[in-house]
């Protein structure tokens, strides 16, 4: 047993070993969006970016992988005025968010001035862009991708921003996030990604959404809509659970049970069909 664990280590490292030198031999992302006609003017902008200081960045990255913690997040960026316990206790247990403040004081994200608490940092205005960089390190970390986050480019037709671009094996990966939930995604949000998707023309793309609740129930018809009146042809048809796929390349998912598993499924999924 204890070799057989000691070759699954070794198999991993030696696969980690060749994605890295992969990317060290294949042309860097921002060389593919190059060749694309695409030429960077914005990315990475920590304006609106909610992190701690290096020494924690691991921690935080470790606790943002949890559903209720992002939850969580989203509420306290809400409360400007500064906030109580019970104000951001509508997704977790009293302990649970008890945990989570002390967590953000400890890392220097929250000041207490006497009953309440606020954001260290002023002028935060949503999730969004910290989910961003979320995706982006989970491309990193978990799976040796090179990523980047918040991306703009200049001199395109399509406007808008791309939240994640990553090289995929000498390839263009997309991934549009929804920070919001199911019922404050709208078409116009849906026909936004597909035209932008139809510019830079990936290799692969994923429209993400952070979220537990179902996808059938509201994108899954706005896409089915929306691809009616694209260039995009096809019937989306569901992997498993709540992940949905348009011709093997184009996917649609949630977070549950995991936004790490949930992107592994679907990488997987499309890299072993490429190769039929």
């Amino acid at each position: 047993m204890h070799e057989d664990i000691k070759n699954n280590d070794d198999l991993k490292f030696q696969l980690s070993y060749l994605r890295r030198r992969l990317n060290e031999l294949t042309p860097s992302l921002e060389v593919l969006l190059k060749r694309r006609g695409f030429t960077i003017f914005k990315k990475e902008s920590i304006e609106n970016l909610l992190l701690p200081e290096d020494r924690f960045i691991d921690s935080f990255y470790e606790m943002m992988k949890r559903y209720a913690f992002r939850l969580y997040l989203r509420d306290v960026i809400k409360q400007r005025e500064g906030f109580g316990l019970k104000d951001v206790t509508r997704y977790a247990t009293s302990e649970v968010t008890a945990e989570y403040t002390e967590y953000l004081l400890q890392i220097g994200l929250l000041v207490k001035e006497r009953k309440k608490y606020r954001l260290q940092k002023e002028g935060l205005i949503s999730f969004g862009e910290t989910l961003e960089w979320f995706i982006s390190e989970v491309l990193k970390r978990e799976f040796q991708m090179e990523s980047m986050w918040n991306v703009r480019f200049r001199g395109r037709s399509v406007g808008g921003d791309y939240d994640v671009l990553a090289k995929l094996d000498g390839g263009i990966l997309y991934v549009e996030i929804k920070s919001s939930p199911p019922r404050q995604i709208y078409d116009r949000d849906i026909d936004a990604f597909l035209r932008r998707v139809e510019d830079l023309c990936p290799d692969m793309a994923i429209f993400l959404v952070d979220t537990h609740l179902r996808m059938k129930d509201k994108i899954v018809p706005f896409f089915e809509d929306a691809i009616k009146e694209s260039i995009f042809e096809g019937e989306l048809y569901r992997i498993k659970a709540e992940l949905f796929s348009l011709r093997d390349w184009l996917f649609i998912l949630n977070s549950k049970p995991s936004i790490e598993g949930n992107i592994s499924s679907v990488l997987s999924y499309y890299l072993r069909r490429r190769c039929k």
